[in-house]
């Protein structure tokens, strides 16, 4: 009997060069190659892309309309497919009601035991949902959360209010509200607000009393400014404008509720008891503590709520989340965090034969937790699924049954089979993979020394524990330690004390017209220099300006609206998607249009375009293994490692000056073969007088360090202590010691 597979043919998607591939089923099976090779190509944009629109278009018009959207891949033909679930690292949001336990549903089975246990009885299981009128605190509305007035910065002291003491918008000189103050004989607005008397001040604010008790008569309908200001932007129950949402953001400041103290609900939720606990009690103990709670819980007439609720508490402390609470903002949790949620999901799923895709499900991970995550991914293979995963760790590799690697180069240098086979005959292979695999282990470079300390002093945000530690000066420090061990809320600290600039993973920017070429700042450059050459004016070289096709407006594309079916985009029939109008296709430099530009590769365009102001600001985006970016290429469409690889060469070019720079895993994305590159960059801010602070998993790149920061022991309140600080060799008898040990 022949075995399944899916088999692919001739896919074209992005970079693939018509690639025929046949993927075992009911494998865990690893996708590898460098950087841009067409991974993602392939697993995201081709396989599950086909999948999920051949899925949706199963169901009628009315349900399709409100399902994900699929882009149908480029390819000759894809055979037995199954259904496809995408577990993905993008964040889960910032939706302020959203938790850890809503998004994993034991919230749900949390509130459904209260409502059947709790003393006194409170009602149904909408009465402890605080995204339910009748559970929520009337105060917050379930947010936990109240926006107060930051009275603080609302006046200028050394100002008089004909000089704008009340410095929010509308408070002007001769403006209505100054009016309301100004000219009711009270305040003497030409002297600065530091003279006047404090009962002056007050009733400025404040009105009501403070207003009263004045010795002159203040009009019935006065407001003081903080009740004018909480009534025009706080109290409204309409959208807000744009100006006003940043007049809210600039002059107020989110604190805890005073109803509910941050848990959300009313008072009769709040007050509600099972085993002489609290569900707002429970939604703050870390998972394992819950899960013992739960336990002591299992009544007969609840016992499949039980049951149901431990699994979901096994499965993520199973995969390294036992740190968290149900109560924890799903907008604070990390990529990896976020990927590790949607898992839970599916873990006690009784499909077969489903088809799962995974990117780089370790990222996030200390080394000594991948084995976890490693299990679930067997996991779900053993009950009869196929598990795709897009992945660098060689410890992922190690335990897959197939290993599919695509490149060999990035960008137009890969799309193509390079390796497929087991772990052992990658070992053994002569692709990019294979070589880093079998390729000795760097020489640990002599520590550089630093050029002085910063001191976070005190840190105690999350489970720090009362941390201080100093950071050194003009080298590289990196933070290590499990999952929840407090890297992040360390990295916070920073920030806060001491002004260091994140350079993280979120994208650069969510407009389609934002390329390299204008990241870059090269735009005007290039419009120049293809004006200077042909004498054209350089306007006509601009698709945002005179050059842009006039039917798509410069966009290459058209949408169409088809109401309840999908919306359809396709290439502009006018420009043939080039975004340029005919008469500026017609000039061209070196046998290039400006449209033909946009398709070459930053290491084709350093090679072609032979002007300084353009090749100087390209090889930064070459330093940080980005060659194979096309210079048009939409920046909203780049990994979340590619976006925090565009802000480094940023960094690399901007004016020199001795700041501290964060980056949060900066190895995420990238090939075995690409991490000296990396260290090599880090060096180049350091030798350009910044201080680099990494928080980073990666042996190669911890080995590399400067400077070690080790919290732990563990995660949540088991970790958030200082473990260890100094030169990488002293480190030890922690997880990352044992793991660095390990490796040698």
């Amino acid at each position: 009997m022949t075995e399944q597979a899916i088999r692919i043919r001739q896919a074209v998607t992005n970079n693939l060069d018509h690639l025929d591939l046949d993927i075992r089923r009911g494998c865990l099976v690893v996708i590898a190659g460098v950087s841009g090779s067409g991974k993602s190509s392939l697993v995201f944009d081709t396989i599950a892309a086909e999948a999920g629109a051949e899925l949706n278009e199963t169901y009628p018009p009315f349900i399709r309309n409100r399902l994900p959207k699929w882009t149908r891949p480029d390819v000759g033909g894809i055979e037995d497919l199954s259904p496809v679930i995408v577990i993905d690292q993008r964040r889960l949001g910032s939706n302020a009601r959203s938790t850890v336990g809503t998004i994993t549903d034991t919230w749900t089975y949390l509130r459904l035991l209260f409502s059947r246990l709790s003393e006194p009885h409170v009602g149904e299981s909408s009465a402890f949902s605080f995204n339910d009128p009748s559970g929520m605190s009337s105060t917050c509305s379930g947010i936990g959360e109240v926006v107060a007035p930051d009275v603080s910065r609302f006046l200028d002291c050394d100002r008089s209010l004909d000089e704008g003491a009340i410095v929010l918008p509308g408070f002007g000189e001769g403006q209505y509200w100054y009016r309301k103050y100004a000219e009711i004989g009270v305040f003497a607005v030409e002297s600065p607000l530091r003279d006047w008397p404090q009962e002056h001040i007050d009733a400025l604010l404040y009105g009501g009393q403070s207003a009263q008790a004045l010795a002159v008569e203040v009009p019935k309908d006065y407001e003081g400014v903080v009740e004018r200001f909480e009534r025009i932007y706080l109290r409204t129950s309409d959208t807000l404008s744009e100006r006003k949402r940043k007049t809210v953001a600039e002059f107020t400041y989110s604190t805890i509720c005073p109803d509910c103290h941050g848990q959300r609900l009313s008072e009769a939720a709040r007050s509600a008891t099972v085993g002489g606990h609290t569900i707002g009690e429970l939604s703050r103990l870390e998972i394992p503590e819950l899960r013992d709670v739960v336990a002591r819980m299992d009544r007969p007439e609840v016992s499949s709520v039980v049951a149901a609720l431990g699994e979901r508490l096994d499965a993520m402390d199973t995969i390294g989340l036992g740190y968290l609470h149900l109560a924890r903002a799903t907008s604070s949790l990390s990529g990896g965090e976020s990927q590790r949620i949607k898992a839970v999901k599916h873990l006690g799923s009784s499909l077969i034969e489903m088809l799962y895709v995974f990117d780089e499900p370790t990222v996030g991970l200390h080394p000594h937790d991948v084995d976890a995550m490693v299990e679930l991914l067997c996991r779900l293979r053993d009950r009869g699924n196929t598990v795709l995963v897009v992945e660098h760790d060689p410890a992922v590799m190690a335990r897959a049954d197939e290993i599919i690697e695509i490149g060999p180069g990035p960008g137009s240098a890969g799309g193509r089979l390079v390796f497929q086979g087991t772990f052992d005959g990658l070992l053994g292979s002569d692709g990019p993979t294979g070589q880093a695999l079998t390729a000795q282990a760097p020489t640990r470079r002599t520590p550089q020394t630093p050029d002085g300390w910063v001191t976070i002093a005190n840190a105690r945000t999350n489970n720090l524990g009362d941390v201080t530690v100093d950071v050194p000066y003009g080298v590289m420090t990196v933070v290590t330690g499990v999952a929840g061990s407090g890297k992040s809320s360390l990295a916070a600290e920073l920030v806060a004390q001491h002004q260091a600039i994140t350079i993280d993973q979120k994208p650069v920017s969510a407009n389609r017209r934002s390329t390299p070429i204008t990241y870059t700042g090269i735009a005007a450059a290039l419009r120049k220099h293809f004006a200077k050459i042909t004498g054209a004016p350089v306007g006509l070289f601009s698709a945002n300006s005179d050059g842009g096709c006039p039917v798509c407006k410069g966009l290459g594309t058209i949408y169409t609206d088809l109401a309840f079916m999908d919306g359809q985009e396709t290439t502009c029939q006018t420009c043939q998607g080039t975004k340029f109008t005919a008469e500026a296709l017609t000039h061209t430099v070196d046998g290039l249009s400006i449209a033909d530009v946009e398709h070459l590769s930053v290491t084709e365009a350093i090679d072609r375009l032979d002007a300084p102001a353009i090749r100087t600001r390209l090889n930064h985006l070459g330093r940080v293994g980005l060659g194979y970016l096309r210079l048009g290429q939409p920046l909203n469409t780049l990994s979340g490692g590619e976006a925090q690889r565009v802000k480094i060469a940023k960094e690399l070019r901007a004016a020199i000056e001795p700041s501290i720079y964060l980056l949060d895993e900066p190895t995420t994305g990238l090939h075995l073969s690409d991490i000296a590159r990396l260290i090599s960059v880090l060096d180049d801010l350091i030798d350009h007088g910044r201080t680099v602070v990494v928080i980073e998993h990666n042996l190669e790149v911890i080995g590399m360090a400067d400077w070690l920061i080790d919290l732990g022991p563990g995660p949540g309140r088991h970790g958030g202590q200082l473990l260890y600080s100094g030169p990488v060799d002293g480190i030890g008898d922690s997880a990352t010691g044992r793991a660095l040990r390990e490796k040698s």
